[in-house]
């Protein structure tokens, strides 16, 4: 499992010129989902991001997480996070997974973390999203519940 996590002042996502989802200070995440994940990866990757130290505190140090700013957070999929490069110019979307699986993970993970946010806003699962993210900073967190980097 692998997300970009990107510390924003807001963020929201639309389909279909609707708003489907909105949320003020705390994370955009990105979510991608491969193959090989399953719930050991949700549990990981949800505990590193909502207590990424990414937020500053009162001496302007990266030292508070989501949860210690009380944050939003929104979880949008995206299984171009799999998209492998090393050869030729297209990208090989082989290693994501995709479907009813994937979406049940995504779900799993959205649910693992509402136990821990209030405030939890989500894409739709496999629609065409417009997603408008206004970074922070810029901050912005690659994490990989395999630890590849």
């Amino acid at each position: 499992m692998r997300a970009v996590v990107q510390r924003v002042k807001s963020s929201k996502v639309e389909v279909d010129g609707e708003v489907i989802g909105s949320i003020g200070k705390g994370l955009n995440v990105l979510l991608g989902i491969s193959k090989e994940d399953s719930f050991e990866d949700i549990k990981y990757l949800k505990d590193k991001i909502v207590n990424l130290r990414i937020f500053e505190d009162e001496n302007e140090k990266l030292n508070k997480s989501l949860l210690d700013i009380d944050g939003d957070i929104i979880i949008v999929s995206q299984f171009t996070l799999y998209g492998d490069c090393r050869k030729g110019r297209r990208p090989n979307f082989m290693g994501a997974l995709g479907g009813n699986e994937a979406e049940k993970l995504y779900e799993s993970f959205v649910s693992e973390v509402k136990k821990e946010v209030k405030n939890v806003a989500t894409g739709k699962f496999g629609a065409d999203m417009m997603v408008s993210i206004e970074n922070d900073g810029p901050v912005t967190i690659l994490v990989d519940s395999k630890k590849t980097f």
